[in-house]
């Protein structure tokens, strides 16, 4: 399913709007009257979804040695609802989606650097880097879910 990075960053892309419209239409409801539950619960599957989008922007953008820039902008773009949607068709027409995942070392010299061939190890073992990725991301999330919500109670 995701055997390029275009297609997992799409993927996670669209998943963090459509969660942006669960939470914001819950708070709609708890405006109209529903319970206070209903944030809570679309606060936390947005909040899951947005730090795996996050993930994977930061996976996609050093396997697509993108800028840092480029990189801070992809991951920033979550914060503003649906943002993420026009940055992944403005990264796939600039063609910074393009290619496979760089599982071989290339004569490039960046693919000498120590993360560029940690990310191929976890690249050549993708459940590995799957575990990973969803280990440390359900720890952030309950860190995260332990500090308290966005501005505070």
């Amino acid at each position: 399913m995701f055997r390029t990075p275009d297609r997992l960053y799409r993927v996670l892309a669209i998943a963090e709007a459509i969660t942006w419209t669960i939470l914001i239409s819950a708070i709609i409801a708890r405006a109209a009257g529903a319970p206070g539950i209903v944030v809570t619960i679309g606060g936390g599957i947005h909040g899951f979804v947005f730090l795996a989008y996050g993930a994977t922007a930061i996976l996609v953008a050093l396997n697509q040695r993108w800028h840092v820039g480029v990189a801070v902008l992809a991951v920033a773009s979550a914060i503003v609802p649906y943002a993420t949607i026009p940055m992944e068709i403005w990264l796939q027409r600039t063609g910074r989606l393009a290619g496979a995942w760089r599982r071989e070392q290339t004569d490039d010299p960046s693919d000498a650097r120590w993360y560029d061939r940690l990310m191929r190890w976890f690249l050549l073992r993708p459940f590995v880097l799957v575990l990973l990725l969803v280990v440390a991301i359900v720890a952030l999330y309950v860190v995260l879910l332990l500090a308290g919500p966005p501005g505070g109670k």
